[in-house]
């Protein structure tokens, strides 16, 4: 067989064989994302060019008045094989662009492909509030906290563009608080002396209901020294400690059987040299039975509910021995004086041994660790 297939060569079908085994050039094609014509599109979607059969050798994006819009073309991190344009500002809302994109195939001739797409313009745009504030220092109990302006129907999708860097990591997590008002801590209080950044990255963001991001923020702050002191309602003190150091012990009057304080982990929010605590506040008139409108000095606030650790130089007496305030914890004024200047927002005062009910929803915005980590972690919507 061998010696007939050499024989049936000879007739000089050795010069077509060459030929049909010549590889033939092939035309580039492009692909783009979004697609031409596509409309409501997130100013913040990747603009994605996909080559086959050839190179990518031109990209142009321009605006709907025909203007070049400045950007620059990289790799897709999830798809090497898919380039993405980004621009260095971002795009708007309700406005019109053209991406343009030419690649060169194996036959050396370019291919050009466009695509022309509407961003969406929103029915209404939405900036959050966050707390703590931008180079503030703070203790290790204060959550950061995102506050909307209208409830977010698409909090999966708010939550993952909340992103947390620490210098000293932790587990931190997400939870919603309610369906406009989002918190973030650690299992633990945050680590002492640690830098935390917030990217609220949330330009573009559907928030849904017609509701979308206005504009990406950062916040940097510090957690500072650990400050944890924990008033017990029943051996009436409070014990200071700094860095896990128990630095002092004071006598104090907490709530009294009628207005007894609240259990649990308060957190600081607030620092007043001054203040004047008003019983109607809360419902109770300053002139009826049981109303107060008195001043005092060096107010710490501890929750929203109107609990303070300030000087009440009229319970000294009672101060290590019963509970007669309305709820706040009482010092003399020497040692509230000391505790206010050792006092930073975020630092944490725990309630304990008190008859009263546990710090709760009511009490204010910030009951967060009285929420067990099991169901912090519950409250995240990526979860």
């Amino acid at each position: 067989m061998l010696l007939l297939a050499g024989c049936q060569d000879d007739g000089g079908g050795g010069s077509s064989s060459g030929a049909s085994s010549s590889a033939e050039a092939v035309p580039a094609t492009v692909s783009l994302s979004p697609a031409d014509g596509s409309a409501d599109v997130s100013p913040v979607v990747p603009l994605e060019i996909t080559v086959a059969d050839g190179e990518l050798t031109e990209v142009v994006v321009t605006d709907g008045a025909g203007a070049p819009v400045p950007g620059s073309v990289a790799d897709s991190a999830e798809d090497p094989a898919v380039d993405v344009w980004t621009p260095d500002v971002e795009l708007a809302y309700g406005s019109t662009y053209t991406l343009t994109a030419s690649a060169e195939g194996a036959d050396e001739d370019v291919v050009e492909q466009k695509a022309t797409f509407t961003t969406v313009t929103p029915g209404e745009v939405s900036t959050p509030d966050i707390g703590p504030l931008d180079g503030q220092t703070v203790g290790v109990g204060l959550p950061i906290r995102v506050y909307f302006d209208e409830p977010v129907v698409d909090q999966a999708a708010v939550e993952s563009h909340l992103l947390v860097e620490s210098s000293t990591p932790t587990d931190g997590v997400w939870s919603w608080m309610s369906d406009s008002e989002v918190h973030f801590r650690p299992s633990t209080y945050w680590p002492a002396n640690t830098d935390v950044t917030l990217h609220a990255d949330l330009y573009g963001v559907d928030f849904g209901g017609g509701v979308w991001g206005e504009k990406d923020r950062t916040i940097s702050f510090r957690i500072g020294d650990k400050h944890v002191s924990v008033a017990d309602a029943a051996s009436h003190t409070m014990e200071v400690y700094e860095d896990d150091r128990l630095v002092q012990t004071y006598p104090i009057s907490a709530g009294s059987d009628d207005n007894p304080s609240h259990n649990g982990i308060h957190v600081v929010t607030e620092l007043n040299r001054n203040r004047v605590m008003d019983s109607s506040t809360y419902g109770v008139p300053a002139d009826s039975p049981g109303g107060y409108r008195t001043p005092v000095e060096y107010a710490v606030r501890i929750s929203n509910n109107g609990e303070f650790v300030h000087a009440a130089p009229w319970s000294v007496a009672q101060q290590g021995r019963a509970n007669v305030s309305h709820g706040c914890i009482n010092m003399s004024t020497e040692r509230a004086a000391w505790f206010f200047s050792f006092s930073q927002a975020g630092d944490v005062v725990e309630i304990k041994n008190s008859i009263g009910p546990p710090l709760s929803r009511a009490d204010g915005d910030i009951y967060d660790w009285t929420i067990s980590w099991d169901e912090w972690r519950a409250g995240s919507a990526l979860q």
